[in-house]
């Protein structure tokens, strides 16, 4: 990867930024095993720019269950700009996945990506036993890196991994335990938000944080705001504990 690091707290740490859409009331999809369908083109276009400028994504096993698809890097001078870095295209995709529960048919594995899973012992041995039936000649196409590691995960040894194989810079996608749990241990360097013109309302509808990990709260700093028709795109810089 070319992209250097920006973290100066911790040079053994890559750099992370959570990139969330989200409703005006704080839900980022109707229920935690539906796909977010209620940002604009605008928005897409906003995630896509904005990916093509990490050299890793993770994003939790049950958003991928929800959406079976990572978004793939198409446009060409975001693409020219990765080639001129000698980055590969597209960047390395993680999914999160202590359990790994992860169907092995679904479209992501079709779509032109470097493809990773953080996992346990437990999770690996059970997503190897659903591609032998599914591929057994073909399982390394499935996922170039695999990550173990016990459960509860440690961000930070987990994270020093990642940074070792030079993945510097990691956009974090979601899911709300996955973002909570590393805005919990102050891992997440800034965070870009949509906010999309919606109430959600649903009782059963994902919140941004799991509010459940959290004993003190986050401070944050406006850095830009940007407004494209109904949506604002926001990014704030969060301030780290003295």
């Amino acid at each position: 990867m070319s992209n250097k690091k920006i973290n100066t707290i911790n040079p053994e740490l890559p750099s992370l930024s959570a990139i969330v859409a989200m409703s005006v009331d704080g839900k980022i999809s109707i229920a935690s095993d539906k796909p977010a369908r209620f940002s604009s083109k605008a928005d897409l276009e906003h995630l896509e720019s904005k990916i093509s400028e990490y050299d890793a994504i993770i994003f939790g096993g049950n958003t991928l269950r929800a959406y079976g698809t990572s978004l793939v890097i198409k446009n060409p001078y975001l693409l020219a700009k990765r080639q001129k870095k000698n980055q590969p295209l597209q960047p390395l995709n993680i999914v999160c996945s202590p359990s790994g529960n992860i169907p092995p048919d679904i479209p992501f594995f079709s779509q032109p990506l470097h493809r990773g899973l953080l996992t346990t012992n437990r999770g690996l041995i059970y997503w190897q036993e659903q591609i032998k039936t599914f591929n057994s000649e073909n399982n390394a196409s499935f996922f170039e890196q695999i990550f173990t590691f016990d459960y509860p995960f440690n961000w930070q040894d987990i994270l020093k991994k990642i940074y070792a194989l030079n993945y510097h810079k990691i956009a974090i996608l979601g899911g709300s335990q996955l973002i909570s749990s590393l805005l919990q241990e102050n891992l997440i360097d800034d965070l870009w938000l949509t906010i999309c013109p919606l109430i959600i309302g649903h009782k059963n509808a994902t919140n941004l944080l799991d509010n459940n990990l959290f004993s003190s709260s986050i401070e944050l700093k406006l850095i830009e705001v940007k407004q494209i028709k109904e949506e604002l795109f926001l990014h704030y810089l969060i301030k780290k504990p003295n």
